[in-house]
């Protein structure tokens, strides 16, 4: 059974590397070649009857994570491999998040990169053990990253949110205090507190972050 591939470097003696690699084994045929996801895109529309990308994450016009989002929305079918030079933490957390399919490096060896792809278009994850070691303590530990809203842990008070409600209303310290039958400098304390909790200086941004992590 074919493998119909599609490989996107803006490097070409990168792709032409790949090619060579992937030459050794009949089952594979590359169907596309192109320098950036805007390339691909368009090679796509002509012609979307392809089973895998190897897609390379730093690119001019649309990088790979962002070309994998869309490809990922208009043919869903196509398994996407990222294929980079680095296993850099927030690049593989994005370019899971994005949708793809597996991870390696671009120096593996032809043997490793085809079991990757016969693997991940049998429903397998493609990933080389470095990062998956990453990805492991990226899942682990999701405070590592920026944007991982939803994991990342702020315990408040029910009295903390309370005092955040009132904030986010733009009610003044002493407004607050007496709607929740507080004195202001207990008000001030407890925003204080929320500050630290929330690591931010300002009202405005506590009100933000807590409505990000849905706490109001």
């Amino acid at each position: 059974m074919e493998i119909k591939i599609a490989i996107v470097d803006d490097n070409t003696f990168l792709i032409h590397a790949i090619k060579e690699k992937l030459s050794f084994f009949d089952a594979i045929v590359i169907k596309h070649t192109a320098i950036n996801g805007g390339e691909l895109l368009t090679k796509l529309e002509e012609n979307h009857n392809l089973d895998l990308i190897l897609m390379d994450i730093e690119m001019p016009v649309l990088n790979g994570i962002e070309t994998t989002q869309i490809v990922k929305q208009k043919y869903p079918h196509i398994k996407i491999i990222m294929l980079t030079a680095f296993d850099n933490d927030e690049h593989i957390f994005n370019a899971i998040k994005a949708g793809a399919d597996g991870y390696l490096l671009k120096e593996i060896n032809p043997k490793d990169l085809y079991d990757g792809i016969q693997e991940t278009i049998n429903g397998g994850a493609a990933m080389n053990p470095s990062i998956a070691m990453k990805t492991l303590k990226l899942l682990r530990n999701p405070i590592d990253i920026e944007n991982l809203k939803d994991k990342e842990e702020i315990s408040l008070s029910t009295r903390e949110v309370e005092v955040l409600e009132h904030l986010s209303k733009g009610l003044s310290y002493t407004v607050i205090a007496n709607h929740l039958f507080l004195s202001p400098s207990t008000v001030r304390k407890h925003i204080e507190n929320i500050y630290k909790k929330l690591q931010v200086h300002s009202k405005i941004e506590a009100v933000q972050k807590a409505r990000n992590h849905n706490i109001i």
